[in-house]
């Protein structure tokens, strides 16, 4: 296939083996009837099965499959990364290879984005996946995200996600930050939208996934509120961290003089230690501060890059008419 497609589907596969010719099928069924070109991109993310031999089968049969393989499991975030910088159509769609997600709803999805919307999220708001190991931790999670990022979303650990290639090419990925993308891109000023969609029982294998990426979550949105807030003035971020431990040792080593002076004795060495730890820790807050700056002048992550993502409209000015002409 030669042509530039309209559309692509990036789907990151880890042991999948049986799931990974059903979701060709579904992929086929959804978006034929559209019209439309597309490709689908399948990342083997360094599966021990056969999930690889499947989808390379697959590629010979239907050109409009591209396959890429990873030596080893990388993670969901580098796999869509990794499809994401492979992908050639205009709009490009994410998704699980698991069958949970249905193509069925990547219509919806594009209706949106032909409507003017940046990013489109699903929301799996008739989940089907265990309620104390998955959905109790997702609705903490999905409330705090929004509470923190300030990006009301329902659900945004939903793969099902379309982009404009144009804004997601743009968006470096790393960790687990495929669940902040809209957090990420709010500094661009995108346009964003949520649909529900269907949400299906896993019919093959077992989750990847379980309590133990809380913690990488946590911290990558406490990373996430940093770029987003303070992604151009990260010395004034550590700058105000510092304040206070400046404080504390200033008061610190302040009394231990004072009390020196006013005793006659010796300076209070607990005291003037803990202040001295405080002066210094403020300074090392500092320091970070300026490195931060550093690179963030030299990174791929710079609030002027962002600005060049959001669209601008340009309007021909038609001439003035002149008094007393015809119109």
């Amino acid at each position: 296939m030669t042509s530039r497609p309209r559309l692509s589907i990036c789907v990151p596969f880890y042991n999948e083996e049986e799931s990974i010719a059903p979701m060709h099928d579904a992929i086929v069924g959804a978006l034929e009837p559209l019209g439309l070109t597309f490709e689908m991109i399948f990342v083997d993310d360094g599966s021990r099965d056969s999930t690889l031999a499947i989808a390379v089968g697959i590629a010979k049969q239907d050109p409009r499959v591209r396959v890429v393989k990873f030596r080893r499991n990388y993670g969901q975030t580098a796999a869509m990364a990794a499809g994401i910088e492979a992908a050639r159509g205009d709009v490009i769609v994410t998704m699980d290879g698991d069958l949970q997600n249905d193509p069925r709803d990547i219509p919806q999805f594009l209706e949106l984005i032909d409507q003017g919307h940046d990013i489109v999220v699903g929301w799996r708001h008739d989940r089907q996946d265990k309620l104390i190991s998955r959905k109790i931790p997702s609705r903490i999670a999905n409330r705090l995200i929004a509470k923190v990022t300030g990006v009301p979303i329902q659900d945004n650990g939903c793969s099902l996600k379309a982009y404009r290639a144009a804004l997601i090419k743009r968006i470096p990925l790393y960790s687990e930050m495929h669940r902040f993308i809209p957090a990420v891109a709010s500094i661009a000023g995108p346009r964003v939208a949520e649909i529900k969609v269907r949400h299906h029982a896993r019919r093959f294998g077992k989750s990847k996934y379980g309590l133990s990426r809380v913690y990488k979550v946590l911290l990558d949105l406490m990373v996430i509120k940093t770029v987003a807030t303070f992604a151009s003035r990260p010395l004034l971020w550590f700058g105000m961290l510092s304040l206070p431990l400046l404080a504390v040792g200033t008061l610190a080593l302040g009394y231990s003089l004072y009390d020196a002076l006013a005793s006659g004795g010796p300076i209070s060495l607990p005291l003037a230690g803990a202040g001295t730890i405080f002066f210094a820790s403020s300074f090392i807050f500092i320091c970070a501060g300026a490195l931060g700056e550093l690179a963030y002048k030299l990174s791929d992550l710079r609030e002027a890059e962002f600005s060049a993502l959001t669209q601008r409209l340009r309007v021909r000015q038609r001439p003035l008419r002149q008094p007393g002409s015809t119109p």
